[in-house]
């Protein structure tokens, strides 16, 4: 599990594709120290294991399924990565927790400076968009952030500047995908209550009484 609070900002150095997979090798600082081979680093918030590594770099194996549904497949040798240790017993949890288990991956489509703080609007599909609330948590390439403002089509986060210096959200251009992990909670939620559609919980009579009735 991880907190969402980027440590440090890594560079792909080199991208080694297989049939359907790859290896990755990032140049890294922070993250490398107490990190053995086996362990696990967050990735633009993609949950990874250390296959090798030297006191400057560490490589990991990526699947193809891991490919396809985020947005490292699209990442060349220079890419800038947001990078975080597993948590341990001793980890204050800044942020939410994460597992860096990606659902899916939203379109960045707008950028709005408001004084000191930057307004990104994120496109996503209905199949993310239903578990994002309000003041709620996203992860966002593996950064924790509230969730501003949701509609049918996209929602906003405010970033502050500490954020925009010490992740790559900023270094992102309108159109750019990013990797989106979802609370964790409303998942369980939907999964306890047997819906497994949009259809289904537009269809559902899902009441306030009906959740407190049920230990909610």
């Amino acid at each position: 599990m991880f907190t969402g609070i980027v440590e440090e900002i890594g560079e792909l150095k080199r991208v080694k594709k297989g049939a359907k997979s790859s290896e990755l090798t990032i140049k890294a600082d922070k993250v490398l120290e107490d990190t053995k081979i086996g362990d696990s680093i967050m990735t633009s918030g993609i949950c990874l294991t250390v296959t090798s590594m030297t006191d400057t770099e560490f490589t990991v194996d990526v699947m193809s399924e891991t490919l396809d549904r985020t947005s490292l497949g699209d990442m060349s040798s220079g890419s800038k990565i947001n990078l975080e240790r597993a948590l341990n017993l001793q980890t204050r949890l800044g942020g939410h927790m994460v597992s860096g288990h990606i659902d899916g991956t939203g379109i960045i489509t707008d950028f709005k400076k408001d004084d000191n703080a930057v307004w990104i609007t994120v496109k996503a599909g209905p199949e993310l968009l239903r578990y994002i609330i309000e003041k709620g948590s996203i992860a966002i390439d593996g950064i924790s952030l509230t969730v501003a403002a949701v509609s049918d089509n996209d929602f906003k986060v405010s970033i502050i500047p500490h954020t925009a210096e010490e992740t790559t959200l900023l270094k992102h251009a309108v159109g750019d995908k990013v990797n989106l992990e979802v609370d964790l909670i409303g998942k369980y939620v939907e999964k306890l209550l047997g819906l497994s559609s949009q259809k289904e919980v537009q269809k559902s009579a899902l009441t306030e009484a009906f959740l407190k009735n049920n230990g909610f």
